[in-house]
């Protein structure tokens, strides 16, 4: 009885998957700091919501486009160092969302602390796959960095160090970003993302297969094709690994940092001790995270 309901379902979904050319649309719903915060206080009642004022040394410009594609406007906000009397290293920061919500907006706490501690950033705003299927998301990232780089004049940008730094889904594509060489990224932060859709550790089903255009089996060439793992070679900047204590975020991770260490490329990892998913979104974790990524850029970009 449990194998023939079992069959059942993978049945309609694979006659779903056929009859409409792309898997069934997640239940995605809002991906936010608050709600976020709002999900997790009755379980973690020691978290607060991130509450951060604009710091007074640093300047931003919201809402910038860095690009229009058919009609549609990809815009990025910049978070930068008001002192223009020197270069600055500058960070790409991605959100997540599971491919398919979440906003640059949810960047902007961390942006602010980022770029009050002398580093220019831009949140990239990047078409999600109810918009444009996989490789959208991945070249709206690279766009966005091209744009940054243009515009260095402007923001005392240091354009020959860039660092890319995502959380989960978004973690998923800066990484992606980082390890293609012809982007000359020189660090990577990957923040509960993972790094293989292909690994067995691999757990990710109906987002990656909306965003990826079909399941591994129908499309496995674009489930390899977007994991950083299979790119990582001695070219790869160096990568800092910040980890929840769920397994599932961890796949591929320790296999990348194998490869990391072997070409004798800096990297590290460190995980939040009983921590959900998305813990970057309340306090205490936030700060943790941030003084993670503090620590290992100005180590490797200063």
């Amino acid at each position: 009885m449990i194998f023939n309901r079992k069959h059942t379902y993978i049945s309609i979904f694979l006659m779903g998957t056929m009859a409409f050319g792309q898997v069934k649309r997640p239940n995605a719903t809002p991906y936010t700091n608050e709600g976020t915060f709002e999900k997790f206080k009755k379980k973690y009642p020691f978290l607060t919501p991130i509450n951060r004022p604009v710091p007074q040394n640093i300047g931003i410009d919201k809402d910038v486009e860095y690009k229009n594609i058919n009609g549609i406007s990809l815009k990025a906000d910049i978070y930068y160092p008001k002192d223009q009397s020197k270069k600055y290293p500058g960070i790409a920061m991605v959100h997540g969302g599971g491919w398919i919500s979440g906003s640059k907006e949810n960047e902007k706490y961390m942006a602010m602390k980022l770029a009050s501690k002398g580093y220019v950033i831009i949140a990239i705003g990047y078409r999600l796959a109810d918009v444009a299927k996989y490789p959208a998301a991945v070249e709206d990232i690279a766009t966005g960095i091209q744009w940054l780089r243009k515009n260095h004049k402007k923001y005392a940008l240091d354009k020959k160090k860039i660092a890319v730094y995502g959380e989960s889904a978004g973690a998923q594509i800066a990484t992606l970003v980082g390890v293609k060489s012809h982007n000359k990224i020189k660090a990577v932060i990957n923040v509960d993302g993972i790094v293989s859709f292909i690994h067995p550790e691999a757990e990710e089903s109906t987002y990656a297969a909306y965003w990826l255009n079909g399941d591994r089996e129908v499309n496995l060439k674009n489930w390899t094709e977007a994991s950083p793992l299979e790119y990582v070679d001695k070219n790869t900047p160096p990568t800092l690994f910040i980890n929840s204590s769920q397994p599932r975020f961890h796949a591929g991770r320790d296999d990348m940092m194998n490869k990391l260490k072997q070409y004798n490329i800096l990297t590290e990892f460190h995980e939040i001790k009983d921590s959900p998913h998305s813990f970057w979104s309340a306090e205490p974790w936030f700060t943790e995270t941030l003084n993670l990524t503090v620590a290992f850029l100005d180590k490797v970009l200063k």
